[in-house]
């Protein structure tokens, strides 16, 4: 059996485990887990099947095609399209496959037709959505709209004052809507535990679903790690003193070294801002990344532990003690990103 040189592990005990953390912040909101971009990369059909099995019947996706992926699959949960109609042909929408309208031009398209369909209200974020302040009263007074959100820009900065502004902006047009039955909701991960009166009628966890935190302090402690990314070693080798490693010459050895050569590179995810300062783990031991990160490989200094590691055997990049946030501190952006990158020929394990 051929042992792939990238492998990212998915521990779904904790994934349910996250999930079912958001579904007690408020026992009277619905959570509604957001599963585009391929489930944040880690696999939106296993996610999504994972989760309906547990009893979850509301997800978000970005696009139509990610939407109607997972209709074919179950069809009587509701997935809601956040990038709206677009240009798409309105009869690939359905009762469980709902778009969410962006703009005023979008809302007078769908109004003429049977679809029911949800309002996204810019409060502040601008990007999609229709200004909080320039809702004409067609859309309040609307019968078909079944779910109403916005979204906060700065959920995980706890004390950002912005994040009333926008709760305030939602508030007042909340009030204006005139059908009794619609879900409201403003809330991802982080902006789910600012406090209760953020939860309304349904949060949309997204990073946090996946062991993500942002470092906000309150959901480290709660959430679960979920990832393990783990490289292969392809080679060990002696390295001179002052020979070069890797791409450009930018690592120079000071003495004679031993290195293992990783069989994973930025086509598998890993950024090429590790070159020089990252790090791996085995077990207790850590490892400094020397020289470039390379389309498919990358160095290790492990002369200090020069017994442990052989060939065949994997590394860490990612993993429960030293997780996805702790990675994205290294890689100077955030856990989103991070998973979202790992590339497609990293196989997916689900344990």
């Amino acid at each position: 059996m051929i042992k792939n040189s990238t492998i990212l592990r998915i521990n779904t005990k904790n994934i349910i485990y996250n999930y079912n953390f958001f579904k007690k912040i408020n026992n009277n909101s619905i959570v509604a887990p957001t599963i585009k971009a391929n489930g944040y990369g880690i696999g939106d059909e296993f996610i999504f099947k994972l989760l309906v099995k547990h009893k979850c019947k509301h997800f978000f996706v970005a696009t139509l095609e990610e939407g109607i992926k997972l209709n074919k699959i179950n069809s009587k949960v509701y997935i809601y399209i956040l990038n709206g109609i677009q240009n798409y042909n309105l009869k690939q929408f359905n009762r469980n496959l709902i778009p969410i309208i962006n703009s005023v031009n979008e809302f007078e398209k769908i109004n003429k037709t049977n679809n029911s369909f949800g309002v996204h209200i810019d409060t502040g974020i601008n990007r999609l959505g229709i200004n909080y302040n320039n809702i004409p009263n067609n859309i309040f007074n609307s019968k078909k709209i079944n779910i109403v959100i916005s979204h906060l820009a700065s959920a995980d900065e706890y004390d950002n004052i912005y994040n009333y502004t926008q709760k305030r902006r939602f508030d007042k047009n909340v009030k204006k809507f005139k059908k009794k039955d619609i879900i409201f909701s403003l809330s991802n991960s982080n902006g789910s535990i600012l406090s209760n009166s953020y939860s309304y009628d349904m949060i949309r966890p997204g990073i946090g679903i996946y062991g993500g935190n942002n470092n906000n302090k309150r959901l480290k402690r709660s959430l679960k790690s979920v990832l393990t990314l783990s490289g292969k070693i392809i080679q060990i080798k002696i390295v001179n003193k002052n020979e070069y490693i890797g791409y450009n010459q930018t690592y120079r050895t000071k003495k004679n070294i031993k290195v293992a050569v990783i069989g994973t590179g930025y086509a598998d995810g890993i950024p090429r801002k590790l070159s020089n300062k990252g790090v791996v783990y085995y077990k207790n031991n850590k490892f400094n990344i020397v020289g470039r990160i390379s389309m498919d490989s990358f160095t290790i200094d492990i002369s200090k532990s020069k017994h442990i590691l052989k060939i065949g055997m994997y590394v860490d990049l990612i993993n429960h003690k030293y997780d996805v946030e702790n990675y994205a501190k290294q890689c100077e952006t955030i856990s989103n990103e991070v998973i979202t990158s790992i590339g497609s020929r990293v196989i997916r394990l689900y344990e």
